[in-house]
């Protein structure tokens, strides 16, 4: 692997990972329709390092509400050993619940995970499913702002989310779009919908991550020499990440996601074609 390859690998990781476009429907067209298939061959260590520097960017972008959220959860972790209740929840602690809700749906997916990564081999199926990412963004910007924030969010909004993230692990379907979109039907506040989004990935990636970390380190030789292209590749997905990050909170303040819903539609067409052709 030289460095130019692994800093694009990063560029493309930072970018797929944050706008709501699918980066494993993407990913799946390019190994299957274009013949792509030096994706397939990352190693898996490198592959750990890129989503954790995507990570980090979530971490620098949010690292204000992370750190609230940090410091809240050894409060009430004193506060239960102490059998105390704060009269008033604070908002970073309503938030750490919220997230552990929305993520409990995810279990759903376990019994059926290898079905979901049989899906990754049928093009026409997520060429279809980019045209319904397509039509979630489209619809998302047409959708009254709501005012909900982790001050009053409910905790079946959180639960509905955590079923829209479940869905997206279809591939095509993308992960970003799918919450967000469920957060504003629910009455979020557009940008606090993307925040709760961003945040929710959080706790699932980390455990995944963690996963096959193990994994690589057990089965892979990590060659020394490429080290330094890994970590190039983890700086270039992390500044990547956080320019994403910043594009899409500008975005969501100006309801724009149908820009993303227009490219959707346009890959989705454009991967069934090829489909039938090839």
């Amino acid at each position: 692997m030289t460095w130019l390859s692994a800093i694009i690998m990063g560029l493309v990781q930072g970018i797929a990972e944050f706008l709501p476009i699918s980066s494993s429907g993407h990913l799946a067209i390019a190994e299957h329709l274009l013949n792509m298939q030096g994706a397939s061959e990352i190693p898996q260590f490198y592959d750990v390092l890129l989503h954790l520097g995507t990570l980090v960017a979530v971490f620098i972008a949010y690292w204000d509400e992370i750190y609230d959220m940090i410091v809240e959860f050894f409060a009430g972790v004193g506060d239960l050993v102490h059998h105390t209740t704060p009269r008033v929840v604070p908002p970073a602690r309503r938030m750490i619940l919220l997230v552990i809700v929305g993520t409990l749906p995810l279990f759903l997916v376990l019994p059926i995970n290898d079905k979901v990564e049989e899906l990754y081999y049928i093009t026409p199926f997520i060429g279809a499913a980019l045209l319904l990412t397509g039509c979630m963004l489209f619809v998302s910007d047409k959708m009254a702002p709501g005012t909900r924030t982790e001050r009053n969010m409910r905790f079946r909004d959180a639960l509905t989310i955590g079923l829209c993230q479940c869905v997206a692990t279809i591939p095509g379907l993308s992960r970003s779009g799918a919450t967000i979109t469920a957060g504003i039907a629910t009455g979020l506040d557009r940008t606090f919908a993307m925040k709760y989004s961003f945040l929710l990935s959080l706790p699932a990636v980390l455990g995944a991550n963690l996963l096959s970390f193990i994994k690589a380190i057990g089965e892979e030789s990590i060659e020394a020499s490429l080290i330094p292209a890994y970590l190039l590749g983890m700086l270039a997905a992390m500044l990547s990440g956080i320019a994403a990050i910043s594009l899409m909170k500008l975005i969501t303040k100006k309801s724009k996601f149908g820009w993303f819903a227009y490219y959707c539609w346009g890959a989705g067409v454009l991967t069934i074609i090829l489909s039938l052709i090839f």
